[in-house]
């Protein structure tokens, strides 16, 4: 684990950009799928103001929680001093988890699980849509 620890003072265009092109790079395997599906649904229907419509809620959908966290980030910087104590214990447990499922993958278990899951809770497999 390597984290720059040094202060910036002030932002230059050139640190702006090097930071969105990291944040782009990282984000490319999760944005990537669900914006091929909306582009290609644009390109395949007849109807232009449908595609448009769908990228411009996938664009709210991708601006809103970053502009909600750009409003409130100096309350969050205050609540989250108030519960930084927990954050050792909300790591391991993740990494319990973490643990538990690769145990699982590896020995065939998870499958049985979601399987398990899906016979005792059949609401699992009905579609919201």
């Amino acid at each position: 684990d390597f984290r720059f620890q040094g202060y910036i003072v002030g932002g230059r265009p050139l640190g702006a950009f090097l930071l969105g092109a990291a944040f782009a790079f990282g984000w490319t395997p999760c944005i990537g799928p669900i914006l091929g599906a909306i582009l290609t649904i644009s390109a395949t229907t007849m109807d232009p103001s449908s595609g448009v419509a769908l990228l411009a809620l996938y664009s709210l959908g991708l601006a809103v929680p970053f502009l909600l966290v750009a409003a409130f980030t100096d309350y969050f910087i205050v609540a989250l001093k108030r519960v930084r104590w927990l954050g050792a214990q909300v790591q391991r447990v993740a990494g319990g988890v973490l643990v538990l499922v690769g145990v699982g993958m590896v020995t065939g278990y998870l499958n049985a699980a979601g399987t398990w899951l899906l016979v005792t809770f059949p609401i699992f497999q009905q579609s919201t849509l």
